[in-house]
């Protein structure tokens, strides 16, 4: 009975630590996304390595709207490396069509995610940088590699 007892807290311990090292230090946050294109993000932690990001943004006059899945791996206190995949979408209004590198509106696609997410301590502030390759489906020549970014978020 004594090893059982041992045993069951060694398990609960390592299940505590290992969850507490892997958790992510906010539950959401929202803030300003700047690079290639610019706009707005929001990102919202479903499970403490996993997180949905929105967001909504403008290119070549369009407006696009990304949601993301991301996995995170905790590198260093504080610090994550961030992978994940999603889609897009964006639109260009009637008038600028001939800003469209398609020709058309609108347009769909598959975004693939890459960077590292910093949660200051004792400010409401997170910070990313990122590497986000998109490729537009049904168009030709649709892939765009070219759309890294710095996000800057108010976490709560």
């Amino acid at each position: 009975m004594k090893k059982i007892i041992i045993t069951l807290l060694v398990v609960f311990m390592a299940t505590f630590t290992i969850s507490e090292i892997g958790a992510q230090d906010y539950k959401a946050g929202i803030g300003l996304r700047a690079g290639t294109y610019t706009g707005l993000t929001f990102k919202y932690f479903t499970k403490p390595l996993m997180a949905l990001e929105f967001i909504v943004a403008t290119r070549y006059k369009a407006v696009g709207f990304t949601v993301l899945v991301e996995g995170h791996t905790h590198l260093l206190p504080r610090l994550n490396f961030l992978y994940g995949a999603g889609g897009h979408s964006y639109f260009w209004g009637e008038n600028n069509l001939d800003n469209s590198p398609f020709g058309r509106s609108p347009v769909v696609g598959i975004d693939g995610i890459v960077g590292l997410d910093y949660a200051w301590t004792g400010i409401p502030i997170s910070m990313s940088i990122d590497w986000k390759p998109t490729i537009n489906l049904g168009v030709s020549d649709g892939i765009w590699t070219d759309e890294a970014a710095f996000s800057i978020r108010y976490t709560f």
